[in-house]
């Protein structure tokens, strides 16, 4: 049978309600809606004191990647903004709605709509617009888990349907009564994740729920009934990955990494509701049990009622309550009023006596070892317990105490009643608020370091600009020195070559002279076929003087003298 290494089994206390069908329970007059109703940012208030809002109403948006949207579950008139006690004992924002009873709704809403035809993206906008989140207690933005980042990659859908808390009835309830939902918000994510297939994993303590969820998809290969065996942590997340895949999911691991998804059974039915019916996150179930309660039942309650007004519902306390748990006896939070209001994870109120809910003094440890033998997590209980009482919180991390998932089976088990799950917590907060110092100064000498580096560019940058700038300037200079060399060597030179001209024309006159002197006078015919000569292209080659000179003697000499008389 499918199941993990360790949990305990604790009195399960399910037949108080298990048979209980759920009961619609009316909504107050004063509705209040913190914007802390899951895990992430805080919502920020849409609305101001005065307005109306409607039914399906956004009053509180996301204010981060993990967040989630808070829509109205009446219509009426907002009374005030302010800060309101939680489950938690903290005080956080909240939308205080005084309910008109008309219930007016918001347009579209409650419409069908055809989600064949959306896309991922569409779906995905539709579930964070409808504030979907996981409603087994976590509380984590439905929206997010289904943004694995390739859609290709998801190989498991697995739906919790453990409920493996004690107490607990409500996704029981639910799978019997609304089994139509389940399988069409499976139907849903198979559309979304191609390559996935479903798996239902259910305690075999629930046999009717297996039953019939096994006749409605016996023609559905792709939806699987995975029956488990009745264990507690049976329905973390971790071990019921592990029971269903044998994969292994850590601290610094998400689901998504093992190729898994996983969703709370109401969270599925959430999702159909919001994509194919238009109907946002306004109600949920609540198991009111327990031994100090009169009519132990499980009731669908609007979002914003009054923890005591559901305890009213059920006929109130049958015994004096000497506890109240908001959630499980295992992984709940004890009220110190029921002033709080119903959000999203709240699964179950429960109303103990002192009998079952008794306080026992804190012994020594015995070093009996159970702790070790039920943690599903292989840790070592009795090792991390003294790391945090002696404040060696380096030592809790290195003990992987961070592994811990506080579901309070080494503590249920211990014969010393030690508070092993509280001082879990405190070591986590510890290392918690550690890394994230750490992650601060890591983040804050890397902004100085690019701030560093941004002013030494800034630096050589505006060193490179006066450098330029004083080149620029120097270049003009240079060019005009430049300028005025090349000028007044020009001038020179063209001094010594006037100079030279004119020295050469000077004595050109009595070289010429001389040369007029030595040479015979021409006649008038030779005078003639010189200047010919000197206007044809071929006298641009004139013959040398010399040989012009001889001659003409020669020519001469040739002529006979004239006689005398």
């Amino acid at each position: 049978m499918l199941t993990f290494r360790g949990g305990v089994h604790p009195y399960d206390g399910k037949d108080l309600t298990m048979n209980c069908a759920i009961q619609d329970l009316d909504a107050d007059d004063i509705m209040v809606f913190p914007m802390v109703q899951h895990l992430g940012a805080p919502a920020n208030p849409m609305v101001k004191r005065g307005e109306r809002v409607l039914v399906g109403q956004i009053i509180g948006e996301a204010s981060g990647f993990i967040s989630a949207n808070v829509v109205s579950s009446v219509s009426g008139k907002v009374k005030a903004v302010e800060p309101r006690v939680i489950t938690t004992g903290a005080k956080v924002m909240s939308v205080v709605v005084e309910n008109d009873r008309e219930y007016e709704a918001v347009e579209g809403y409650g419409q069908p709509r055809d989600w064949k035809k959306l896309s991922n993206d569409e779906i995905r906008r539709i579930i964070k617009d409808a504030g979907i989140v996981g409603m087994g207690g976590a509380g984590f933005p439905a929206n997010v888990k289904l943004m694995p980042g390739d859609d290709e990659a998801i190989e498991y859908i697995i739906i919790n349907g453990a409920e493996c808390e004690p107490y607990l009835t409500s996704d029981y309830r639910l799978m019997l009564e609304e089994p139509e939902r389940l399988i069409g918000g499976l139907e849903i994510l198979l559309h979304m994740f191609p390559n996935a297939k479903a798996y239902i994993g259910i305690e075999k303590n629930k046999p009717q729920a297996i039953e019939l969820l096994e006749e409605m998809t016996r023609d559905n290969d792709r939806i699987i009934i995975s029956p488990l065996k009745t264990k507690y942590p049976q329905g973390g997340e971790r071990m019921l990955i592990y029971a269903i895949t044998k994969r292994k999911v850590h601290s610094r691991k998400l689901p998504k990494d093992a190729g898994c998804i996983v969703h709370n059974v109401d969270t599925c039915m959430g999702i159909y509701r919001a994509v194919a019916e238009s109907i946002p996150s306004i109600k949920r179930i609540v198991t009111v049990s327990g031994d100090a309660v009169a009519h132990p039942c499980n009731f669908r309650v609007y979002n914003g009622t009054k923890a005591q007004s559901i305890i009213d519902a059920a006929g109130g306390y049958s015994k004096t309550p000497f506890r109240i748990i908001a959630g499980g006896p295992m992984m709940g939070m004890a009220q110190h009023s029921m002033e709080i209001p119903a959000t999203k994870n709240l699964s179950a109120l429960l109303v103990f006596t002192k009998k079952l809910a008794a306080h026992y003094d804190e012994t020594n440890c015995i070093r009996c070892g159970k702790c070790v033998n039920v943690c599903p997590e292989f840790l070592a209980p009795v090792i991390m317990m003294n790391d945090v009482q002696t404040g060696d919180f380096d030592g809790f991390e290195k003990h992987n105490g961070m592994e811990c998932i506080e579901c309070g089976s080494c503590a249920y088990i211990c014969p010393a009643r030690r508070k092993l799950t509280q001082n879990f917590k405190l070591g986590k907060l510890r290392v918690g608020m550690k890394r994230r110092a750490e992650a601060e100064k890591k983040k804050k000498e890397e902004a100085e370091k690019k701030a560093a580096e941004a002013a030494a560019a800034e630096d050589k940058q505006e060193e490179a600009t006066v450098a330029a700038s004083a080149n620029a300037k120097e270049k003009p200079d240079k060019a005009a020195v430049d300028t005025k060399e090349k000028a007044g060597k020009a001038t020179s030179v063209d001094t010594e070559d006037d100079s030279e001209k004119t020295a050469s024309v000077a004595e050109q006159p009595a070289d010429k002279a001389k040369q007029l002197d030595d040479m015979p006078e021409k006649t008038a015919d030779e005078e003639s076929v010189s200047a010919k000569g000197a206007a044809t292209p071929e006298s641009a080659a004139s013959p040398a003087p010399e040989l012009v000179a001889q001659s003409v003697k020669e020519r001469r000499e040739a002529v006979p003298e004239p006689m005398q008389a």
